[in-house]
């Protein structure tokens, strides 16, 4: 399989450094998102908003990661919206089993 990186520990810092290879642009986003998980988590006294974030950022960096993956992801991402209800269709069972593919392999 060809990867661009190894994947990641589920920790925060390796998530992050993955992510700065794989798709810099986003850094901010996370650290956004990681903040907003952080402040639910206290707020609710409870870690899974914390660990939604890892599971969420892992799957999507799997994706990142992995160039089979990314391109079908960017395939059926693009025909969304298409005009034709079959292949908008097709696009989204194709994006939704990239996400099932790429979640599947994080969950540990």
């Amino acid at each position: 399989m060809n990867e661009l990186v190894p994947r990641p520990e589920q920790t925060p810092d390796a998530l992050r450094a993955a992510l700065a290879v794989v798709d810099p642009k986003r850094l901010p986003e996370m650290q956004r998102t990681k903040d907003d998980a952080f402040a639910k988590a206290v707020e609710w006294q409870s870690l899974s908003p914390v660990r939604s974030w890892v599971l969420a950022w892992a799957r999507d960096i799997e994706i990142a990661r992995r160039p089979d993956l990314a391109a079908r992801h960017a395939r059926a991402r693009s025909n969304l919206e298409h005009d034709d209800a079959a292949t908008a269709r097709d696009a989204l069972r194709e994006l939704s089993g990239v996400l099932n593919e790429a979640s599947e392999a994080v969950r540990v």
